[in-house]
């Protein structure tokens, strides 16, 4: 157990300096937040329906993230043995519990996003700094 300079004993893996970082790396890659968000507004989807919500993402990438996130527990894959064969994508129990994160997102999106344009391009120059 490594510790923090100046605190013997403490542990000094990133999880202890952000707890919420394995959450981050699990919820909020490129493509989960869209996918777990389109199952979970429009309910159980095709592959092809899902890939067609979501927009730019490659049938792989898709792919890659639906079996991780089957893997984390937030999507569930029925296979349905017809011919041809179905496969529907829904969000879990768990995956569900996820929504009020995202409300909150679209909430704080919807009340700061015009400030953070503004910033940027202050930032960038573009605007000339107010002065109060």
């Amino acid at each position: 157990m490594g510790g923090v300079a100046g605190e013997p004993g403490r542990r000094s893996e990133p999880e202890l300096a952000c707890p919420i970082s394995p959450v981050l790396d699990i919820v909020f890659s490129r493509w989960t937040t869209p996918i777990l968000w389109t199952l979970n507004e429009y309910g159980r989807q095709r592959f092809v329906e899902v890939q067609r919500t979501v927009g730019t993402i490659t049938p792989k990438v898709l792919t890659q993230r639906l079996r991780q996130m089957e893997r984390d527990g937030l999507v569930i894959r029925t296979y349905h043995p017809e011919v041809p064969p179905r496969v529907e994508y829904e969000i879990s129990e768990l995956g569900r519990t996820l929504a009020p994160v995202f409300a909150a997102l679209s909430r704080w999106s919807a009340e700061n996003l015009a400030e953070v344009e503004r910033a940027r391009r202050q930032f960038d120059g573009e605007v000339p700094v107010q002065k109060g």
